[in-house]
């Protein structure tokens, strides 16, 4: 990089926020790596939290039992995750010794907070307890639960039982009494518990008056909140929470290389001209707008078309050899314009309703600046050379790999750190990460609690096409989305086994992202199945996952591959491509309808709500999707074969609503538009590729459904 380049760089940097960060000792990085990752707290990245239950023998603690609570992942090593405003719903068993009655609170703090909010646990059957909280703040939580023998409980149930039997309570009233008057009532009680004590006082000792008073349900309501607790136990851990904005569990993302939006091949495309084409993906109804990368790309072992290993003199090479003369991680490749250019698009998104994901690959080209700069980061060979990438067979001769350990702690893991908020102080709050997979877990532990700690509305992307342990271990350790094999399930039983799988327990912390197409895969499903194809692998993503994504040139069904492999041909990694997107047979329109669809119906913003239904032929899927309170439920029928005609019988979920399989259900047909009545629970359809491979529903209950349950 040149003086110049380096000095306009610095001054960027002073104006929008320092590059230096927190240093890390080394000697507390490899506690880190030491004990597997940072463990999970609140809020700081950098310190151990760990709160001890009360269990002073003495005292009766640990005299209440407290288990098997959820949400709770790997015994509480790992947060769940949910979205600002979503309950989180907590049960738990909990019980005691003999027959004294307990009571029980869920407490639930943000990380930043020093006081806990209480919630009161309600009896649900066999020692079963349960309550929800709410949290409104983008942020890290904590949760647990705290129980005690309740006093004036067991007193009143003993009360209540002699009563019954005719038995004098002059005694038992006036230890009644005496809890009362032992109670701290909130500011909103004071009043009451002053009228209260009065009337007890005034009235004879165990006489009917005075029963009736201790034993009214105000005065128990009073006395959950406010009575004594006796033998308190606490749960001996504070189970994480990672509180995400929405977009977390719902957005629709369109990928595209900004390099290609231009009308010639010869012509690099810039960031203003994305600028030009943002309306363009807003009427498809996309949220977000993700781009591969954007830095320097190496001039060492470019790749040319289609991968060849002999470019010719102006091929713009693959993307992800990242690093030239023009800067690394943190810089803009020359030809797509300045900062000042990525600030405007930046802008220009934010005004179309978009936001720009940005891709994090941690790879670097041979001509990277790190390589002379930081030689300790890499791992050199006995010859003197770096060992290119490979995932063989595949090779990368046009990258080489970081060395995270060693020489490298801590100071790549900072510099990788201060990259990626070099990119969330210029306005980008979503990063897609190219295989993580690949690089270490304490790595990614750490550095996501790291960014969330100041910018808890940044959301990572993991693309990890890898063994499901490791899928799921990524997921667990903080990232909000997931890439997924939904691209392979093709059949009807697996697409219905693993919509169980992702949401069932998986829920809790993971969150598919359904993406049709990549620039790396090109289905063999859509290589082969026409525009009927790309109709339905639509369909699939967007109404199973509340997160989905599509590669430019889906919406053209783009679909020519080289011979044998499920890649591209002439793929855009390594061309600039000028695409014409009002081709014939293009899908433009359904993707539209499709992104409304998901805007406007709220039981398509989650996908744990899947609700499979039964269809009498393996070729067509039908499942459902409702909100909680059931007054919005989406019902998709499939047709999962692109060519020929498909005849089925399916059923509506009429028990939903606490109807008969006789009653009937109003249907408002979203992709054709017109409404009609179904009635009794099962029915006849077919599906012809040629007309329709999809039916997407929208039920509308009777109004008085409640009414009639």
């Amino acid at each position: 990089m040149s003086d110049k380049a380096k000095k306009s760089k610095d001054a960027d940097r002073k104006k929008h926020g320092s590059m230096k960060e927190d240093k890390i000792k080394k000697s507390d990085m490899k506690k880190v790596i030491k004990g597997g990752g940072v463990p999970y707290q609140p809020h700081v990245a950098s310190q151990t939290l760990q709160v001890e239950a009360t269990h002073d023998v003495s005292i009766g603690g640990g005299r209440v039992i407290i288990e098997a609570v959820t949400p709770e992942l790997d015994g509480g090593r790992h947060p769940i995750k949910v979205i600002v405003g979503q309950p989180v719903v907590v049960e738990a068993d909990i019980f005691t010794d003999g027959h004294e009655k307990i009571g029980c609170d869920v407490l639930w703090r943000a990380g930043d907070d020093s006081e806990w909010s209480r919630v009161p646990m309600v009896f649900i059957a066999n020692d079963r307890w349960t309550a929800s909280f709410t949290p409104t703040r983008n942020n890290r939580h904590v949760y647990t639960i705290e129980g005690w023998r309740d006093p004036f409980a067991s007193l009143l149930d003993g009360i209540i039982k002699k009563r019954a039997a005719g038995l004098n309570l002059v005694v038992e009233a006036g230890e009644a009494v005496a809890l009362i008057a032992d109670a701290t009532p909130t500011a909103a009680q004071s009043a009451a518990l002053a009228d209260l004590l009065t009337a007890l006082r005034r009235a004879a000792e165990g006489s009917e008056e005075q029963i009736d008073l201790i034993t009214s349900a105000s005065t128990q309501a009073l006395m959950v909140r406010g009575g004594p607790r006796h033998q308190v136990s606490r749960y001996d851990r504070e189970l994480g929470l990672i509180v995400d904005r929405k977009a977390a569990l719902f957005s629709s993302w369109y990928e595209l290389f900004p390099r290609s939006i231009t009308d010639d091949v010869n012509r690099h495309g810039t960031f203003r001209d994305v600028i030009e084409h943002l309306p363009y993906v807003q009427d498809l109804g996309f949220d977000v707008l993700y781009f591969p990368p954007i830095t320097p790309i190496g001039l060492k072992n470019r790749k040319g078309r289609n991968n060849t290993l002999t470019p010719a003199a102006d091929d713009p090479g693959s993307v992800y050899a990242i690093g030239s003369a023009d800067g690394g991680h943190d810089a803009i490749h020359p030809e797509l314009g300045t900062i000042e250019d990525f600030r405007a698009l930046v802008a220009a998104a934010h005004d179309h309703g978009l936001e720009i994901a940005l891709d994090f690959a941690i790879q670097c080209s041979p001509d990277h600046p790190w390589i002379k700069e930081h030689p300790e980061w890499f791992v050199w060979r006995p010859d003197g050379t770096i060992q290119y990438a490979e995932n063989p067979p595949k090779k990368y001769e046009d990258i080489v790999n970081v060395n995270f350990y060693g020489d490298s702690i801590p100071s790549l893991w900072e510099e990788l750190r201060n990259v990626m908020l070099f990119w969330v102080r210029e306005g980008v709050r979503i990063l897609r990460v190219d295989n993580p997979h690949t690089k270490p877990i304490p790595f990614w532990k750490w550095v996501i609690a790291e960014i969330n700690r100041d910018y808890p509305d940044v959301l990572f992307l993991a693309e990890a096409f890898t063994r499901p342990a490791m899928m799921r271990e990524l997921a667990k350790i903080g990232y909000q989305q997931s890439y997924t094999y939904f691209t392979w399930r093709n059949e009807k039983w697996e697409i219905e086994q693993y919509m169980r799988e992702l949401s069932g327990a998986m829920g809790d912390y993971y969150r598919p992202n359904f993406f049709v197409n990549t620039p790396d895969i090109n289905p063999v499903y859509l290589q082969t199945s026409g525009r009927a194809g790309f109709l339905v692998r639509a369909t699939l993503a967007a109404t199973l996952s509340s997160n989905w994504g599509v590669y430019s040139g889906f919406e053209i069904c783009e679909a020519r591959a080289l011979p044998g492999k499920e890649e591209y041909l002439d793929s855009e990694k390594y061309e600039i491509k000028v695409w014409d997107l009002d081709r014939p047979g293009n899908i433009k329109d359904y993707i539209r309808q499709l992104n409304h669809i998901r805007r406007d119906n709220p039981a398509l913003h989650d996908f744990r709500n899947y609700l499979p239904l039964a269809t009498s032929n393996p070729q067509v899927i039908g499942y459902a999707k409702l909100t909680p309170a059931k007054d919005n439920c989406i019902l998709t029928l499939v047709n999962l074969d692109p060519h020929n005609r498909q005849d089925c019988s399916y059923e509506i979920p009429l028990w939903q609503w606490g109807l008969p399989d006789t009653g009937s259900i109003e249907v408002e047909d979203l992709l054709g538009g017109y409404r009609f009545t179904l009635y009794g629970k099962l029915h006849q359809i077919a599906l012809d590729p040629y007309e329709r491979s999809a039916v997407v529903w929208r039920l509308i209950p009777p109004a008085d459904w409640k009414d009639n349950r």
